[in-house]
């Protein structure tokens, strides 16, 4: 179907390829796959009139910060979440519009990814009950170590979605900068204004499958877990002590567990094995199956098309090898293995 998801792909790489891969036109995809997360297990079958307000409520939320959640020009139905933010409407009256003007497409689309279908999460079962009804993949999910990665990932993914459409800017001028200090994600609006947009390792995650760069081990986005990962950059900030531009750039950027990261015998300042910058490329055109404005902040930072991408790392490798001459290249000194 994609380079991002091959065959076989298993159920948290499928469902991150809804999240970052398929079309959207509004951002009703984000929040509904917010509220499927969220959901509990108790039951299959989830009624519209169940899934309504939580569905509209974080939409609602985040037309707070982004006036702007839909490409076309009117929505009747963000017509009524706005109202209900200014109190013009009860929660019982953007429950009625919700189950009136909320699911008409979203649930229609959902699972499509590149005009093919990846494995459902939920079946359509409107028309004989006005529900949804989960299948055993989204169990899996919530009940996966993957599942709070999920979520955090789905609101980073629409952040970045909802600041593209929103900030007047053409995506080929768009720039997404990283701040090492705050770990964060930012655009600079109007050449003066710095608007934060997302985590940078919320981001980063979903298109690195939740695995280290460089181990392959299953890692997590949250603080304080002995899985948590770091931001690493592939070629070494100390690089940019010779004049190596772009080291905080998000083509350099790769998330990494603390083992290979700073672990006995991790990365630390060392040159990765040239092996892996195959994986580096493999990865930065994940993003360009995406939607801006990741995709084009990697295009506009390394080539518009595959060879151009190509020749941009294997250039920045043989820069960097000049600064390191004969130094012995980098790589984990046993691979992990997926954490059960």
């Amino acid at each position: 179907m994609t380079g991002f998801l091959e065959n076989s792909a298993p159920l948290d790489t499928q469902w991150r390829s809804i999240i970052l891969l398929g079309n959207n036109v509004a951002s009703y995809k984000f929040s509904l796959g917010t509220a499927l997360l969220k959901l509990g297990t108790e039951k299959s079958t989830i009624s519209l009139e169940e899934l309504s307000l939580p569905f509209a409520q974080t939409i609602c939320n985040h037309l707070k910060t982004h006036e702007k959640q839909i490409t076309s020009t009117s929505s009747k139905f963000l017509d009524a979440c706005r109202k209900f933010n200014n109190e013009e409407l009860t929660l019982d009256q953007l429950k009625e519009e919700t189950l009136k003007r909320g699911f008409a497409n979203v649930i229609d689309a959902f699972h499509n990814v590149h005009r093919s279908e990846v494995s459902r999460f939920f079946t359509d079962t409107r028309k004989e009950n006005q529900s949804i009804t989960l299948t055993d993949n989204l169990f899996h999910l919530i009940q996966s170590d993957q599942h709070q990665n999920l979520i955090r990932e789905v609101g980073s993914r629409w952040n970045l979605w909802e600041t593209a459409i929103s900030i007047g800017i053409s995506p080929h001028l768009l720039e997404i900068q990283h701040d090492p200090a705050s770990e964060l994600l930012y655009i600079i609006k109007d050449n003066i204004e710095r608007v934060d947009v997302t985590s940078c390792k919320d981001s980063l995650n979903g298109y690195q499958k939740g695995k280290c760069f460089y181990c392959d081990r299953y890692i997590t986005i949250l603080n304080g877990n002995e899985f948590s990962c770091d931001v690493d950059h592939f070629f070494p900030h100390v690089l940019s002590n010779f004049g190596f531009k772009g080291i905080n750039q998000i083509w350099n950027l790769v998330l990494a567990c603390q083992n290979c990261n700073r672990g006995v015998g991790g990365k630390f300042e060392q040159l990765p094995h040239i092996s892996f910058l195959t994986k580096l490329n493999n990865r930065n055109n994940f993003y360009i199956e995406s939607h801006h404005p990741l995709r084009e902040t990697i295009i506009n930072q390394t080539g518009s098309n595959p060879e151009q991408r190509r020749s941009f790392l294997q250039k920045r490798y043989d820069e960097a090898l000049s600064i390191f001459p004969g130094k012995e290249k980098w790589t984990p000194k046993e691979q992990m293995h997926k954490h059960e």
